[in-house]
């Protein structure tokens, strides 16, 4: 019997694995780096030095987890206790467990790109509560609001579609109703084209 496929991982070159690792999470470590450096004199108003310090501190931990990444360095245990620290840390430890006749360790460009990728944005949020007094800052809330906005006729419109499609539903017959489903399933590509870790959603019109 089977058993279950291979993980994807960026060991594939040129596959979404690939080029997920190599390109597109340290272009998304870069923005993150960047907004906290466009962001100095707020911290510095809000906090004075002790804001700096910690905004140094916090673009110093991602350069750090950028360059493990770029260089691929195996995937280091999260250190700063929080609710699913252990978690994480557990999960880390049974893929070092896959490798151990191997006497390997999980590295960036050879586990899960699914792990990778979360884990990532796991030791971005640990980057951040380890830099206090802004470590209740959200590195992404200026994009994520933007986009929430430049949707809004999209989504009215979505909406208005649906509230409209319930109330004569029943009144479809088959060949309708899976013109009708078809529809939603593109609406949903279109709604997973607009995570921000993928495309940032600089287009947000469905199609």
């Amino acid at each position: 019997m089977a058993g279950p496929p291979v993980s994807l991982s960026a060991r594939d070159v040129g596959s979404f694995a690939y080029l997920t690792v190599k390109d597109r999470l340290p272009q998304i470590l870069t923005k993150a780096i960047d907004t906290l450096h466009r962001h100095k004199s707020e911290f510095f108003e809000k906090h004075g030095e002790k804001g700096l310090e910690a905004e140094k501190k916090a673009i110093s931990l991602l350069s750090k987890l950028r360059n493990e990444l770029q260089t691929d360095k195996p995937i280091v245990p999260l250190v700063e206790k929080f609710v699913d620290t252990d978690l994480w840390n557990q999960y880390l430890e049974y893929q070092q467990s896959l490798l151990n006749e191997s006497n390997g360790k999980p590295r960036w460009f050879l586990s899960p790109w699914l792990f990778v990728e979360c884990y990532m944005y796991r030791r971005i949020h640990e980057a951040i509560i380890q830099s206090p007094p802004i470590d209740d800052f959200d590195i992404f809330k200026e994009l994520k609001d933007q986009n929430f906005f430049e949707s809004q006729e999209s989504i009215i419109a979505l909406c208005t579609h649906l509230q409209d499609l319930m109330k004569t539903i029943e009144d479809l017959d088959e060949n309708q109703l899976k013109n009708e489903f078809f529809k939603v399933l593109q609406i949903s590509l279109w709604g997973n084209k607009c995570d921000l870790s993928l495309s940032e959603c600089w287009e947000d019109s469905p199609p």
